[in-house]
C-alpha cells in the first residue's frame, strides 16, 4: 500500500539496493583515484618580487594579440580557479582565441608579510607586474583583468596609473559594499578589524574560509556531499568534484596589515563610492579611470551581488562602458560549461575591437 509520501516498501527496497550498487562502485572509484591535479595550461615564470610571481601562459599556438592581458585574481583564494581542467579553463579560452594571458599570483603569506599593505600589493606588486610587460612587450600600456578583490586592485592601479592600462576588465568585482543584498558586507561592517588583526597578525585562511561557506551553510557544508553519492560511480565527476574541493580549501592566509586597510576602506567606510580611499599617500578616484571598461557580473553571485559591480557604470571616468551579465554564481562564472564559450570570446571581442 502506498502510505500519505507514496512510499512502498518495494520502492524503497529497490532505493535501498540502488544505493548499495552505488556506494559499491564508489569504493571502487575511490580505491582507483590518482592524486588530484590542478591546471590545464603550459606557463612558465616571467618576473618575482618575494613570494610574487608573474606567470606567461602558453596555448597551442603562438598568440595574435598585440597588447598582453595581466589577469588580477583575489588574495583570498588561488588564481588557478581560472585554469582548472582542461575542459574548465577561462585562460585557455583566452589563449585559443590569441590573447597573450599573464597571471600574477600572490603567493602564500608567511610572517614576514605581516606588515605587507595595499600599497604593496597595488603599487609594488601589480604595478612591478605592470612595468614589467611594458619593458617587456615595449608599450606604454597593457590590458588588465581584475577578478573580485583583484578587481578592486585593479581598479585603484587604473585610476593611479591610467597611461598604463589600454583597456581594464572588471569581473565579479565589488565597487559598492554596501548594497542591502551584501552578507559578507554586513557581517564585517562591525568588525573591530585593528583588534582583530592586532591579535592574530595574519588572519588563517581557516578562517575566512569558514565565513564564506557559513554563507551558504545547508549548500556549501552538506547538500553537495549528500550529493557526492549520486556521483560515486562516476570516475570523472568525482575527480572534478575533488578538484573543486582542493581549490576551495587551498586558501592563502592573509597579510595582516593589507587585511585591515581592506575591510576599513572598503568593507566598512565603501571608500569607492563615498571617497576616501588610499593607497599609500594617493587617493583613488574612480573619475580617472577613463580608459575602456568590460564590466561582467553574474546574476546569482552571493558573494558579490549584482547590485555591487554595476555601481562602476556611475563612477567611473569612462565614456567606452560595457556590461556582461553572466547567467551563473561566483563560481560558475569560471567553470560552468556556458562560462567557457561565454566569458573567454566576450573578452577577447572587446578588447580586439579595441586593439586597433
Amino acid at each position: 500500500m502506498s502510505g500519505p509520501l507514496d512510499f512502498t516498501a518495494q520502492g524503497l527496497a529497490d532505493e535501498a539496493t540502488r544505493m548499495r550498487d552505488k556506494l559499491g562502485a564508489g569504493l571502487e572509484t575511490l580505491r582507483n583515484l590518482d592524486d588530484v591535479n590542478y591546471g590545464a595550461t603550459q606557463r612558465e615564470e616571467v618576473w618575482r618580487d618575494g613570494n610574487v610571481v608573474l606567470y606567461r601562459y602558453h596555448g597551442d599556438h603562438v598568440p595574435t594579440a598585440s597588447v598582453p592581458l595581466l589577469i588580477s585574481y583575489a588574495l583570498v583564494n588561488r588564481p588557478y580557479m581560472v585554469d582548472l581542467q582542461s575542459d574548465r579553463s577561462i585562460v585557455k579560452g583566452l589563449l585559443a582565441r590569441g590573447e597573450d594571458v599573464y597571471i600574477i599570483d600572490w603567493g602564500y603569506p608567511d610572517r614576514s608579510d605581516r606588515y605587507l599593505t595595499l600599497e604593496d600589493y597595488i603599487e609594488r606588486f601589480l604595478g612591478g607586474a605592470v612595468d614589467h610587460l611594458r619593458r617587456h612587450h615595449r608599450l606604454d600600456a597593457v590590458n588588465l583583468l581584475g577578478i573580485c578583490q583583484g578587481g578592486v586592485f585593479a581598479l585603484c592601479y587604473a585610476a593611479l596609473h591610467p597611461a598604463k592600462v589600454r583597456n581594464l576588465v572588471t569581473m565579479v568585482t565589488p565597487v559598492d559594499f554596501h548594497t542591502d543584498d551584501n552578507m559578507l558586507s554586513g557581517w564585517v561592517r562591525n568588525l573591530d578589524a585593528d583588534l582583530f588583526v592586532d591579535t592574530v597578525g595574519n588572519v588563517p585562511a581557516d578562517v575566512m574560509n569558514y565565513c564564506y561557506l557559513m554563507l551558504k551553510p545547508f549548500r556549501l557544508n552538506l547538500q553537495k556531499y549528500v550529493g557526492l553519492v549520486d556521483i560515486l560511480d562516476d570516475r570523472k565527476a568525482v575527480e572534478d568534484f575533488l578538484r573543486m574541493e582542493k581549490w576551495i580549501f587551498d586558501s592563502p592566509d592573509q597579510a595582516g596589515e593589507a587585511f585591515r586597510q581592506f575591510i576599513k576602506q572598503f568593507y566598512q567606510a565603501n571608500g569607492f563610492v563615498n571617497g576616501g580611499v588610499r593607497i599609500g599617500a594617493n587617493e583613488v578616484h574612480l573619475g580617472l579611470v577613463e580608459m575602456p571598461v568590460l564590466n561582467i557580473f553574474a546574476e546569482q553571485d552571493h558573494l558579490v551581488p549584482p547590485d555591487a559591480s554595476r555601481a562602476l557604470k556611475d563612477l567611473a571616468g569612462t565614456k567606452d562602458y560595457t556590461e556582461l551579465s553572466f547567467r551563473g554564481g561566483h563560481i560558475g562564472i569560471y567553470v560552468s560549461g556556458r562560462a567557457q564559450q561565454e566569458i573567454p570570446r566576450t573578452i577577447h571581442d572587446w578588447l580586439a575591437k579595441r586593439s586597433r
